[in-house]
Order: C-alpha cells, then sequence, then structure tokens
C-alpha cells in the first residue's frame, strides 16, 4: 500500500495538501485528518469537485428528530395518521404520541416503519 503527499504554498497564508491513498482507505484517511485537525481547533470543510461545501445532514436540519422524520414521510405519502397506524398495526394514538417525541420508537417499530415508507430504518431512532 503506497500513499502519496503534496505540499504547496497557497494563497493569503495558507497552504494546499493533497494526498493520494488506496481507495479502500481514502475514507478513514479523511476522517481521521479531519478529527486531527478538529483537535487543533480548526474546522474542516467537505467540498465537492466544483470546491462547493458540502454540509452534513445535522447542519442543514439541525433540529432534526425521528418524530419529524415520521411526520414528514407520511405527510409526503398523504397517509392519515388511521392509514398509517393500520399499515403498522398499531393504534392511531401510538403514530401520534411517535410523531410528537412523547412516545420513543424502537429498534423493532423503526424497521416496519422504514419498511412502510422504503428508507434506512436509522432515521427513525
Amino acid at each position: 500500500m503506497r500513499a502519496e503527499m503534496k505540499l504547496r504554498p497557497s494563497h493569503e497564508g495558507t497552504a494546499e495538501i493533497s494526498l493520494s491513498v488506496p481507495a479502500a482507505k481514502a475514507g478513514l484517511v479523511a476522517e481521521a485528518i479531519r478529527g486531527m485537525m478538529k483537535l487543533g481547533g480548526h474546522k474542516v470543510r467537505w467540498l465537492n469537485n466544483n470546491g462547493e461545501e458540502l454540509l452534513s445532514a445535522d447542519e442543514v436540519f439541525p433540529d432534526a428528530s425521528p418524530a419529524k422524520a415520521l411526520r414528514g414521510l407520511r405527510g409526503k405519502e398523504d397517509l392519515t395518521q388511521v392509514e398509517l397506524a393500520a399499515r403498522l398495526g398499531i393504534s392511531q394514538n401510538m403514530v401520534s404520541d411517535m410523531e410528537i417525541g412523547k412516545r420513543t420508537i424502537s429498534l423493532k417499530m423503526a424497521k416496519r416503519i422504514a419498511e412502510t415508507f422504503k428508507v434506512p430504518y436509522k432515521l427513525f431512532l
């Protein structure tokens, strides 16, 4: 396994570092570097090939929750709470409680909901 690194002066007192690593290890290397930079007090921005910043779901939706995801998907699919409850084999009150965050969504229920909406179950945990 071979890795290569280049260091080039950039503009305004910065430098550009580029790495070539095996594709299978690229994600691990990037996360390790990002972690070190964060420890040093730097905010690391991910950029796409056009130089545009990539944002995480947490940055775009800081107040996201399983309850909001459930409510949003149900609305998107134009289902009532009664209709969703029937599909899941639970009561309408249970759907309501999950949508307002009064009832946590179990792993088993998250998988049933995910199957209903064809989305990853982790969205509801």
